[in-house]
């Protein structure tokens, strides 16, 4: 079956664009080692680098590092990319065609896809994720951890959608602020590199010269670290015994908490393989991406 979309030049919804999003997003999933390295760190945050590659190495050896990949990561990849992409590219034309600068239409469809990503594929996804990265603390006393499946429908019964979408609001909030940095950032670096040689918004760039952008554009966008640690101690399954942390947890005392116990750098554990990650997605997002509309496009 053919896949709706505008011509180049042609106003008009570009529907392919939900195809192309959730086979990129798929795409990234490949770094699955990177995203379990940093929910590791984030969720006990007195390890350090080499501690949290031995406990995850202790899950399972190399399978270890793809722990929530099948199903939770594939579903989430499939369906946030399509959202994700969809929404950030008609907001972006969009804005462009009032006059906005790439960089500033490029912020604004990262928000607006990061926001409605969230809220319609990632809590459940990504609050699976973490329950399956996080739960096998259980193992350290003996007991042996449920099924990621067996987790999820003891939440539903207990919590209905509300406990399998727990820390969706800082979901939210990390990806409006992930992706607009992501593809702000990243077409601001297109634009600068544009007039550093001399060329205008419409010349094309390198695929280096796209891909060196992306990699600017992911590495900046890890400076609200404190926000993807808040999600994951609001999401972990590794129930901490200590007493000062909130029995109700939401964003502000949870960020609260961890600040309290850990200090400005527990607010930044797992920031290092975040950017590794944060490159790898925003590469294949966004220069890859592009390239994929373009193809996609001229068929």
């Amino acid at each position: 079956m053919a896949i709706d979309k505008a011509e180049p030049g042609q106003k008009g919804i570009n529907w392919s664009n939900i195809a192309v999003g959730g086979i990129m997003n798929m795409v990234s999933t490949l770094g699955q080692p990177l995203e379990v390295m940093k929910t590791q760190m984030a969720a006990v945050r007195s390890q350090t680098m080499l501690q949290a590659v031995q406990t995850i190495w202790s899950r399972g050896g190399v399978l270890g590092f793809y722990q929530g990949l099948i199903p939770w990561a594939w579903i989430e990849a499939s369906t946030k990319g399509a959202v994700l992409l969809f929404t950030a590219s008609e907001v972006e034309t969009a804005t462009m065609s009032m006059g906005v600068s790439p960089a500033v239409a490029g912020l604004l469809g990262g928000m607006t896809g990061g926001v409605a990503q969230a809220y319609a594929t990632m809590g459940v996804c990504t609050c699976m994720k973490t329950a399956e990265i996080t739960r096998h603390k259980q193992a350290a006393s003996g007991i042996k951890p449920p099924s990621t499946w067996a987790v999820f429908m003891d939440m539903y019964r207990r919590e209905g959608v509300k406990g399998i979408n727990k820390g969706v609001n800082a979901v939210a909030v990390r990806q409006m602020t992930n992706w607009g940095s992501r593809m702000g950032f990243a077409r601001l670096a297109e634009s600068t590199i544009r007039k550093v040689k001399g060329k205008s918004e419409s010349d094309k760039l390198s695929p280096l010269e796209k891909i060196l952008s992306s990699t600017v554009g992911g590495a900046l966008a890890t400076w609200n670290q404190p926000i993807e640690v808040v999600r994951v101690e609001m999401q972990s399954m590794a129930k901490s015994t200590n007493p000062n942390r909130p029995q109700k947890v939401t964003i502000m005392n949870t960020l609260q908490y961890v600040y309290k116990e850990n200090g400005i750098k527990g607010l930044y554990r797992g920031v290092t393989p975040r950017i590794g990650l944060g490159i790898w997605q925003t590469v294949c997002m966004v220069s890859f991406a592009d390239y994929v509309k373009v193809w996609v496009k001229g068929q």
